[in-house]
């Protein structure tokens, strides 16, 4: 008897978080572009990050998830904890939307939803049809799991000592707690600790004031996976860990001193009778509650934390990176985003190195040309992180369009780094022109100019053409590196005409050629930049 029923539970909680992952993938894919668009709504004010946190959370069908996902963006230096908290307690309001579902007797239509999902998803062509499909059938799989504990926990119903230690509960809130908490940090999802609890009260086995307590510790528990996930983060990322402790751990204080009587009161005239109900709504009520109180403190949670999690000078790690965190990989359409972000960071430090080389041969500096060989490591060391954060995403469920976009961004970061070699050959170059004390022609000089001036502008463009995905711009930068392309050939005979006619020193020409050559070659590689961002709108459009 004991094990049917272990294994039906087991079983049950299977199919549960199977279906709920399953539906929180396909809504993921199906609101991909609008979840990349959430970057530009964190860096707003606190209600704002309020509403995305909910939003993200509903779509994710988990809280841990999110707040994860918030320590990374905290630790990648996309939000700063103010912005943080609001996302936290947002979270915590969006996590009840699971709750919510399963209390509704929906497991008729369960089969329903599975069939009619599987038919979809192997007729249809169409990606954002198969979306739909994972949809229909992780809500299926989801009810159906809910089902089965049902029927698993039936027998326990003839078990006195088993209904007595539930009611106990309820007389006894600390015990309650730790039961919620170590039941939410085995499954590791309070959604799922939820099923279970639902289970149990639809077969009578759990009264209200016994679930309580327990559904208190259930939303202390979902705060393990991110304090997990902040081991070995920055002091910041730490700290948006602990405060989504402290929000959870207050709340559960206010409530079980001040609030749980009138709740109860109030989910009861609701439902009255209907004790899955009752729970379901105490646990959103809870949560809505809990965050209307602090909200208003919420930079008071931010002191505790940093308070709790203190600076120490010298002890945050260097970081080359400045988005990529792997923990933001939970929505692999955001990671996308801030993998885009990374690129162009990369490409601005590609840039610098070659103004770098430039002005350090214009302004016959040495120490400039120098700064170039530096920031060339870190574009190397850029690099190989996104290569890497690139085949990690490339393994993740991407939405429509989305692999395509990473396709591209393997050979644009390749494109950007032979900017930075090409960067670091005009430095060697200017290097050799102050160590010989080479004199270039007025010409000369003023055709380095102009070509270089040519050159950003392409790669300027292809830049500016990755981060607004405008058509028209990255077509422009293909018409800019046709002209470079022309000025190349026309700067190659006239200085080889001067060199002829004995205007220009042998060796300084040499050193000419090769700087526009150089030139050229980065042309070239921000003409394959825009050429990738056209492709990536191309399959998108079609």
């Amino acid at each position: 008897m004991f094990f049917s029923i272990l294994f039906g539970i087991l079983g049950g909680l299977g199919l549960f978080l199977y279906g709920m992952n399953l539906m929180g993938s396909g809504l993921q894919k199906a609101a991909g572009d609008r979840l990349k668009r959430i970057i530009e709504l964190l860096t707003s004010n606190r209600f704002t990050g309020t509403l995305v946190g909910m939003f993200v959370t509903a779509i994710i069908q988990s809280s841990s998830a999110t707040t994860v996902m918030v320590v990374g963006f905290v630790n990648a230096g996309i939000m700063n904890l103010g912005q943080a908290v609001g996302v936290i307690m947002g979270a915590n309001i969006g996590t009840t939307v699971t709750a919510q579902l399963v209390s509704f007797k929906l497991t008729d239509i369960a089969p329903v939803a599975v069939g009619v999902g599987m038919i979809i998803y192997l007729f249809s062509s169409k990606e954002k049809t198969k979306q739909v499909a994972e949809i229909l059938i992780g809500f299926g799989i989801l009810f159906i799991g809910m089902d089965f504990m049902k029927d698993a926990v039936k027998p326990l119903r003839e078990f006195e000592g088993f209904r007595t230690a539930l009611v106990n509960f309820g007389k006894n809130p600390v015990l309650g707690i730790l039961i919620g908490f170590g039941l939410t940090v085995i499954v590791q999802s309070s959604s799922a600790s939820m099923g279970i609890l639902l289970a149990l009260a639809s077969e009578g086995l759990m009264p209200l004031s016994s679930a309580l307590p327990i559904l208190y510790g259930e939303n202390i528990g979902t705060c393990v996976t991110a304090l997990l996930s902040s081991i070995g983060a920055s002091k910041n990322a730490k700290r948006a860990a602990i405060m989504h402790l402290c929000f959870n751990i207050i709340g559960t204080l206010l409530f079980i001193v001040l609030l749980t009587k009138p709740i109860a009161h109030i989910v009861t005239q609701l439902d009255p009778g209907n004790v899955t109900r009752q729970i379901a709504n105490t646990h959103t009520l809870f949560n809505i509650t809990n965050v209307i109180i602090q909200f208003p403190f919420a930079m008071f949670l931010v002191k505790i934390a940093t308070t709790l999690v203190p600076e120490k000078e010298g002890e945050e790690k260097f970081k080359v990176t400045k988005y990529l965190d792997p923990r933001i990989m939970e929505t692999p359409s955001i990671a996308l985003a801030n993998t885009v972000r990374e690129c162009l960071h990369m490409g601005n430090v590609a840039k610098s190195s070659l103004e770098n080389a430039i002005n350090g041969f214009i302004n016959r500096d040495v120490e400039e040309i120098k700064e170039t060989f530096k920031i060339e490591k870190d574009v190397n060391e850029l690099e190989k992180s996104i290569m890497d954060y690139l085949v990690k995403l490339s393994n993740k469920e991407l939405g429509e369009g989305n692999r395509e976009i990473v396709d591209g961004l393997f050979s644009t970061i390749n494109d950007i780094e032979r900017v930075g070699d090409h960067a670091d050959n005009l430095a060697e170059l200017a290097l050799d022109v102050l160590d010989k004390n080479l004199v270039f022609s007025n010409e000369a000089i003023n055709d380095i100019r102009v070509m270089y001036k040519k050159t950003m502008e392409a790669y300027e463009g292809a830049l500016e053409a990755m981060k607004t995905g405008d058509k028209d711009v990255a077509l422009n930068v293909i018409r800019i590196e046709e002209q470079v392309d022309v000025m190349e050939r026309s700067y190659r005979m006239n200085h080889i005409y001067r060199l002829n006619k004995g205007l220009c020193n042998t060796e300084a020409g040499i050193i000419f050629l090769d700087m526009i050559s150089n030139f050229e070659r980065i042309a070239d590689h921000a003409s394959n930049i825009a050429r990738a961002v056209i492709d990536s709108l191309t399959v998108k459009s079609a």
